[in-house]
Parts: structure tokens; sequence; C-alpha cells
């Protein structure tokens, strides 16, 4: 790469100015594994005479195919990490930003690998235009399939089918024709606006950069022509303004500012706002932008808007237009994408995070999986990783929103899981549940408070978690009966019994154990706001099942008592005859043979039952609960 000598600042002034003023065209490369699409965009940067001397002095260096000194494998170019040029892949998501005298760019190129998918819908979420490489020899493959399905489902409309190696088929027109018909075929339900077919070399650089005079037969554009001119939306579309506030600035009493960046359209001084959640009215006053104020601002500024009013707007909250408001709801369809190898369960309780906003979640329905190669909708209770599925998701307090279709920026969140903080799932919004509408919390004159002080006790939830066998049910009997003698207001809610009314439905997957557990938990929830003292004994394997049943009680409510028994000493006791039976692999799914168990990390009670009888056990928790009593009183 190479610049003039010499230039004059008036000069280096208008280029600058300019190149402000240059559109920005966002892309990914995707593909099947060695389609050639990391070196695909390395001849691309080097034939525009886009990379520096010096790196192409390193590429020669470490690069050289065969080692004989003769052809640079441009593929080093992206392919940083050090276990990518050992194995010849792409692992992580490699950017680059170069630009030409028409228009700047920012590629992504993708892994090609299936479990590196995540990575791929990393790259597509901003992308405006999609490169899918082809292997000539090869044809369609099912990463082919699936890369087109994901690029289509992440908003991308217009895709360049880069028919590559054409040099390997010896250039030939039928190779290519066959090739594109069948892409054309099956992505045609995908609704992509565009789909630009072009043959090329990108080990020698046919039709990259420069037309190939090797296929005469083709009288399209290279593809960094096309790039160049490619038209995407346009120019005139206005998107709705959508201005999620980061972060309150308030470095003294007399100002405050919120500040974020413009995730679509645009904001002026005097533009009248709308606080999403609220509903609150204000205008626009200031705008201050890094370097000092301004009139106006568009999508991606980072900016600090003051308002002509004082509201209460926070993190999380969305200054938008008066005439074009998002949906705030805490109920919504959405299409997820599951990242992590533990499977995502209906019922389970995770982290949605937007933009600006962190809520707790739960799907509440998989209403089915998406095949990714044949795009046919299957059922399914779970999703495994990389699969993509239309879901009922409720969040635990309302969150503002559009369509993904209508604005990527904010129609899109992502899964967290609680306890490691992985990032397990990403999502577009589809459309809030009408039903969210129509259901709203309904005052009660009379409350929990007053309901447990009528029964002179503190309403609790004693969660008993153990293996099959351990004394739970025998415990939970006991010390009901103990607490009724003392005149105590309770319910026991036993695994089994629930299982003949309420759960009689569900079987012992991973998916209906958490369904299990999460109706028992909300009925556990109702019988604590009536007042009782509610004695739940189950399973309850999972840990992220009782951290959801803790979450939905108040502070101290919820009582987690550990009845830990060796798995031995259960077998041999083995009362319903059930050890036997998933030892000898008669029962699927058992808890401590051919499912998980997760002991609890910090219970409030751990009690170890060998050589202790139920009863005394029992009383060991009664007692608990009176000290527990007699220190509310006491700071009462």
């Amino acid at each position: 790469m190479s610049y003039p000598f010499s230039i004059s600042a008036r000069d280096m002034e208008e280029h600058l100015v300019q190149e402000d003023k240059t559109p920005v065209l966002r892309f990914i490369t995707c593909g099947s594994v060695d389609d050639g699409k990391s070196t695909l965009i390395g001849r691309l940067l080097c034939d525009a005479d886009l990379v520096f001397e010096d790196q192409l002095a390193d590429l020669r260096r470490i690069g050289i195919r065969g080692g004989n000194g003769e052809e640079i494998d441009f593929s080093l170019l992206l392919d940083g990490l050090e276990a990518e040029r050992e194995q010849g892949i792409t692992i992580d998501v490699a950017y680059r930003y170069f630009s030409t005298s028409k228009r700047k760019f920012i590629v992504a190129d993708t892994p090609g690998h299936h479990e590196y998918t995540r990575n791929m819908v990393t790259g597509a979420s901003t992308a405006d235009l999609a490169i899918i490489l082809v292997d000539s020899r090869q044809g369609i493959l099912q990463q082919t399939r699936r890369h087109s399905y994901l690029a289509s489902l992440l908003g991308i409309r217009h895709v360049v089918l880069a028919v590559n190696k054409i040099d390997l088929v010896d250039f030939s027109e039928p190779v290519f024709d066959a090739i594109v018909a069948e892409y054309v075929s099956f992505s045609a339900k995908l609704g992509f606006a565009s789909i630009t077919a072009i043959p090329m070399s990108a080990r020698f650089g046919d039709n990259v950069v420069l037309k190939s005079g090797q296929l005469p037969w083709y009288q399209g554009p290279a593809l960094l022509e096309y790039l160049e001119t490619v038209e995407l939306d346009p120019a005139d579309k206005q998107r709705a303004s959508r201005f999620p506030v980061q972060l309150v600035m308030r470095p003294n009493p007399d100002f405050r500012g919120y500040a974020g960046r413009i995730a679509s359209g645009k904001i002026a001084v005097g533009d009248p706002v709308v606080v999403s959640k609220s509903g609150r009215r204000s205008s626009v006053r200031a705008i201050i932008a890094p370097d000092g104020n301004q009139i106006s601002a568009a999508e991606g500024e980072p900016v600090t808007l003051v308002l002509a009013d004082e509201l209460d707007v926070s993190r999380g909250d969305m200054l938008v237009d008066p005439a074009s408001r998002p949906f705030v709801a805490d109920q919504f369809q959405a299409h997820l994408i599951w990242f992590d190898t533990n499977p995502m369960l209906p019922g389970r309780s995770y982290l949605l995070r937007t933009e600006t906003d962190s809520v707790g979640a739960t799907v509440t329905a998989l209403k089915h999986q998406l095949n990714v190669d044949s795009f046919v909708r299957e059922p399914a209770k779970s999703l495994q990783m990389n699969e993509v599925g239309v879901c009922n998701i409720m969040t635990q307090r309302p969150i503002v929103f559009d369509a993904y279709e209508e604005n990527r920026s904010t129609g899109n969140f992502i899964i967290v899981d609680r306890v490691s903080s992985a990032t397990v799932g990403a999502g577009m919004i589809d459309f809030p549940l009408r039903r969210a509408d129509n259901v709203h919390w309904q005052a009660l004159d009379v409350d929990k408070a007053a309901r447990t002080a009528l029964k002179n006790q503190k309403s609790a939830v004693l969660w008993f978690t153990g293996l099959s066998g351990s004394g739970k049910s025998t415990i939970a009997n006991a010390l009901e009966a103990l607490l009724h003698t003392c005149g105590k207001h309770t319910y026991l809610l036993d695994g089994d019994n629930i299982r003949h009314g309420l759960n009689r439905d569900l079987g012992f997957t991973a998916a209906d154990r958490v369904e299990n557990i999460r109706r028992v938990a909300e009925v556990a929830r109702l019988m604590a706001d009536a007042g009782l003292i509610v004695i739940c004994s189950f399973i309850s394997p999972f840990r992220e099942e009782r951290r959801m049943a803790r979450e939905l009680l108040e502070e101290g409510e919820f009582i987690e008592i550990f009845v830990d028994t060796p798995l031995e000493e259960c077998a041999r006791r083995d009362p319903k005859g059930l050890y036997k039976k998933a030892f000898a692999g008669n029962i699927a799914n058992f808890t401590g043979v051919s499912s998980p168990y997760e002991a609890p990390e910090d219970p409030e009670l751990h009690l170890k039952t060998v050589g202790q009888e139920p009863a005394t056990l029992a009383l060991q928790i009664e007692e608990f609960l009176r000290r527990g009593m007699e220190e509310k009183q006491r700071l009462a």
C-alpha cells in the first residue's frame, strides 16, 4: 500500500471529509470448511493494494505454500490465531476494515466448522451482505444450507454466491450453472432480496478484484466491483429513532444527561421524545457528542442527550419517537439459536440481555425446532447446541423491543447462564404475545402479612432435596406432624403425589423435570402467599431449578434442606425397588444412576441421615424454624 509523498493540508482535510461521507458496507464470508473464505479476503486485500509491505513480507516469510517461495498463502492475513494457523481453519471471527474510493468495508471472516456456528452468528448479526462460498468440486453442502438459513434468519437480504476454485474444474460453465441453479432453488424460501453468483478462483485472483480472462462466458462483475456498487436499503428509508440509555450522567446537581449510542433513526435538538417504559414525554434540549454540542445525531453515533424536563430515566429505558413507539412487554415470541453444550430446557431460568437491559427470563414454550438443513418445523422438548427453535419467552419484568425484522438493533437479545455467566443463546424477537396486554395484576385488600398474622406464624417454603430413597418424604412427613401438634398451618407437597394430579402429564426427561419443578414452585409460592408453611419434598436434581424456586419467594422465605444420603445407602434401602430396575437399565433418566444429581452448594440445612432417626432430624428443622421466628420477633 502506498501514498503520495506530499499532500497539502487542504487536500488532506477534503480527503478526510470525503472519507467520512463514504458509505460503509458490512459483510461476512461463510460456507463450509476449506471453501477458501480466508484466502478470498486475503487475495481481495492484496490485489486491491490494501496490504502494507511489511505484512506481505511477513506472509512471504511464514506463509509460502510448500516452501517453494513462489506462492503466498493469503489466508494467513485473517487466520491470526495460532491454532488456526496450525490446523488451517478459522475458529474465531476475524474482522478487517478496508476502503476504496467508492466505499468503506468491514468484513467478518467466520468459521466453517459446525461447532463454531455461534461465531458465524456473531459475525452475521451486524452484516448487510453475505458472501457464501462454495467449492466448485463439491457443490452445495449441508453447511452451505445452514449458513444461508442463518444469514436469512439474522436479517441479511443480499447474498453473493462465490463459486470458488473454478480453476479446479477447468473453468467449467456447466458446473457453475448447476451449482447456481441448485442454490437458487433451495434458497427461494429464505427471502433474500438479491443473489449474485460469481465464479472465481481466490487462490489465483480470478474474478476477485479484476475480471478474469479465463472465464469469457461470464459477463457479470468481479467481486470487488460488485461490493462497491451493490445497493442495499434505499437511502431515503428512515427508521424510527431509538436511543437506548446506557448510562445516566450526573457530574453535578445541575446536570443530568443520558449517554448511549443511537440505535436507529435520527435525533435533533427540539425533537419530542417519550420514555418507552413510563410513557413520560419531553423534548431534546441538547445533544453532546465527543467533540462538543451538535444540532443532530444519526444512527450509530455515541452521544449524551439532555432533556428539557426532569424525568425518571435509567439504564434499560429507551428514548423514542412518540409517533412510532416500540413494544413494552414481558412476553413475546422469538427465534432462538442455542450455543451451549447443555441443552435449552423450557421452564429453566436464564438471564436475558438486550443492548442495555438485563432481566431474568424463562422459555415458557418451545413451539417447534427448525431443521436448518431442510427448513422443516419439527416438534422438540429442548434445543441442543447449534439448533434453532421458535419459543415463547417470559421475562420477570417488561422490556423494550421492536420486532427484529423491523429493527435488528432493538429486536435482538442474548441468553446468559445464571451460574457460569456464559452466553448460551441468541434470539430475534418476532412479536409480543397479545395475552400480555390482557393479563394484569389485580390489587387485593388482604395480603400475605394479614394472612400470616391471622395464623400467628411466618410463611416459609421448606424445600427438601436429595436422591430417591434418601428419606426426604419420611422426614417431611414427620416434620409436618410435629408442626401440626405445635398449632402451625402447613401443607406438604410430595413429588409422587403431585405426579398423580397437577403433573400427571409430565415424564422424566430433563425438560419434563424442569417443568415439574417450575409448576411446584409456583404452587408453593401461592401457598406461602396464603400464609402457610409449605413443605416440598422433591428430588429436584438441578441447581438451576432450585434457584428459580428460591427467586420466586421473598428474601429468607425459601429454606433449602439437603437430605444427604450416599447413593449406596439409597440403593440398599430401595424402598420402591427403583434402583434395582435402574441398574438393570429398565428405567431411563434415573437420578444418580443414568441422570445427574447436582447437590446443593450452600443449603440452609444439611441433614446427614445415616445413623439418624427421621423424628430426630424433624426436631432439628423445627428448632431451626423456631430460632428464626424468635430472631425475627427480636428484631421487630
